[in-house]
């Protein structure tokens, strides 16, 4: 026969049991257990698992796994708060917007770039080109 309860206790689930007795007998029957030893039986469930931590503890075992998963899906909600990347979508251009911009060098020559539509120029091909032609 296999029997589950003849199983060692952990040792942290020991001093944690020690200590819901120790509350249990100085509260009166059927108190809130404070959230500071939910929160304990919670690391130690997540470290041995459910079961082995609900029953020597004599926990109430889907109130532990509630809060266990409720542990995980915050801390998962945390995480995913923090993008790695976010994308940013420039506004559309009106079609038939129009644009001027006219550069003047040192030496007095002159260049002007008028253009319609959605797309802009190549600044840096048409700056080099101009320079280029000035020397």
């Amino acid at each position: 026969m296999n029997d589950k309860s003849s199983a060692p206790i952990p040792e942290p689930v020991v001093q944690l049991q020690r200590q819901l007795e120790q509350f249990r007998s100085s509260h009166a029957h059927r108190a809130k257990i404070p959230e500071a030893l939910w929160r304990a039986a919670v690391v130690l469930a997540r470290q041995h698992g459910l079961n082995a931590v609900a029953h020597p503890l004599r926990l109430d075992y889907m109130g532990l796994k509630r809060r266990l998963v409720g542990v995980t899906e915050t801390a998962e909600k945390k995480q995913s708060r923090s993008p790695g990347f976010v994308e940013w979508i420039a506004p559309q251009v009106v079609a038939g917007a129009e644009c001027v911009i006219e550069f003047e060098s040192q030496c007095g020559g002159k260049m002007r770039i008028q253009w319609k539509g959605s797309g802009a120029p190549d600044w840096g091909s048409l700056l080099r080109a101009w320079r280029e032609a000035e020397r």
